[in-house]
């Protein structure tokens, strides 16, 4: 079980982990061990949650979601495969807590004076400009 929060725990058997090769530090060992890896969570079929906190983690999961609504996460920070599986894991987990934590109401402000003075201003001196643009009168 991957613990989240309180309310949501993810069953190990949601998760599907891939082992693959990184590239980066790890000397000679970087070609022969699979210490990268790749965890796929299946958001669009898990019953971890409800549908509000599905469709926000959808959206924050970004270009990591697959067309078929599986959350792709690459670890590869590390230089051992447990690391890496536990920064993988975490991550998803951090992702999954960000999309519970409903998003805080926007509380309206009215424009100060100051700002409303600004804008006036910049209205006038707009105005002037645009009105010297006109056609030149007189004797020529």
């Amino acid at each position: 079980m991957l613990p989240v929060t309180p309310e949501i725990l993810i069953d190990d058997a949601e998760l599907e982990e891939r082992f693959v090769r990184a590239s980066g530090p790890g000397g000679q060992n970087v070609n022969k061990v699979a210490t990268a890896v790749q965890l796929r969570f299946d958001a669009r079929a898990s019953r971890a949650f409800d549908d509000r906190v599905r469709s926000r983690l959808m959206v924050l999961a970004g270009a990591r979601l697959t067309s078929e609504g599986v959350i792709v996460i690459d670890a590869r920070r590390y230089r051992t495969q447990a690391a890496n599986r536990e920064d993988a894991r975490e991550r998803l987990a951090e992702l999954i807590r960000e999309a519970a934590t409903p998003p805080r109401r926007r509380r309206k402000t009215r424009p100060t004076a100051a700002s409303k003075e600004r804008r006036v201003e910049s209205k006038k001196r707009r105005a002037q400009t645009k009105g010297a643009r006109g056609k030149v009168t007189g004797e020529g």
